[in-house]
């Protein structure tokens, strides 16, 4: 299915977003660290041919988005930029889906816009004193070995995305081989990769979080764990559930991080099957 292709003014910049079909219920789809939009590819289309509308965004300094000078790339400004995102696509509530930080955005949002929240879906979501995941932060200790020691070339970002994208699946060598990691590389593509790259990794701060209560968030909330996940400790999903008025938890076995990329189909019906669901009074 043929997306249109958006982009959309936020304030510092715009975010670039993929629509998928017209009508139904809005399903924002938020990527996480080291990925984009092109992580829906397989689960956009099933939303839409369930009569619903998909929009996959990349956060602001992401993908195909704007990455404005000095910008601010954490969890709080993702969160408004996102609203305003939302503004600007007259979308004025829906399904907000979030894989890794793109969890944490949503549950920002959440607890911040409550209005423009219907249903939540956290995938692999890393919270409290696992925020920044261990990818994230392997990544701000050595931020000045990797810029040292990394190629200046237009792939020098390709070792660290590599390493992010091998942790976050079951098995590396089938479900992420090398053309499918080249593909997640691109945005990071030309001589300042590896600095922006690591700058969107200095950015993702728990500080973004501390202020934010998740008893206080009483929209439906499914919490969808890959149990593979070498990033996050898999008792989060547990943390998570316990900590939100309105969760309930599916396992994943076999499965890393990145559900949407190792299994689109249960993503998607997981997706479809928590719409239907109804919130508790």
């Amino acid at each position: 299915m043929q997306a249109d292709v958006l982009r959309v003014p936020v304030g510092p910049g715009a975010m670039h977003v993929e629509r998928f079909g017209h009508g139904g219920t809005a399903v924002i789809l938020i990527h996480g660290f080291g990925t984009s939009s092109f992580l829906w590819r397989n689960v956009a289309p099933a939303i839409t041919d369930a009569g619903h509308t998909a929009y996959a965004i990349d956060l602001f300094g992401h993908g195909e988005s704007d990455r404005s000078v000095d910008a601010d790339f954490g969890i709080a400004a993702q969160a408004e930029y996102l609203d305003a995102a939302m503004t600007a696509l007259r979308v004025a509530r829906g399904l907000v889906v979030g894989v890794d930080i793109g969890g944490d955005v949503a549950l920002r949002l959440a607890a911040t816009r409550p209005e423009r929240v219907e249903k939540l879906v956290l995938v692999n979501t890393p919270a409290f004193d696992e925020l920044p995941a261990r990818d994230v932060t392997q990544m701000q200790r050595s931020t000045a070995k990797f810029a040292f020691r990394t190629t200046r070339g237009v792939l020098g970002a390709a070792p660290l995305i590599e390493g992010v994208l091998k942790g976050s699946v079951s098995d590396p060598e089938t479900r992420m081989p090398v053309k499918l990691i080249a593909r997640y590389l691109a945005p990071f593509a030309g001589r300042d990769g590896v600095n922006h790259l690591l700058a969107l990794a200095s950015s993702i701060n728990a500080d973004d979080m501390e202020d934010i209560d998740l008893s206080t968030i009483h929209v439906p909330a499914l919490i969808v764990w890959g149990d593979e996940d070498q990033w996050v400790d898999r008792k989060m999903a547990d943390r998570l559930v316990n900590a939100l008025p309105d969760g309930r938890l599916v396992r994943i076995p076999g499965i890393g991080r990145l559900v949407p990329e190792e299994n689109p189909e249960q993503m998607s019906s997981l997706v479809l099957d928590f719409m239907k669901r109804r919130a508790v009074a």
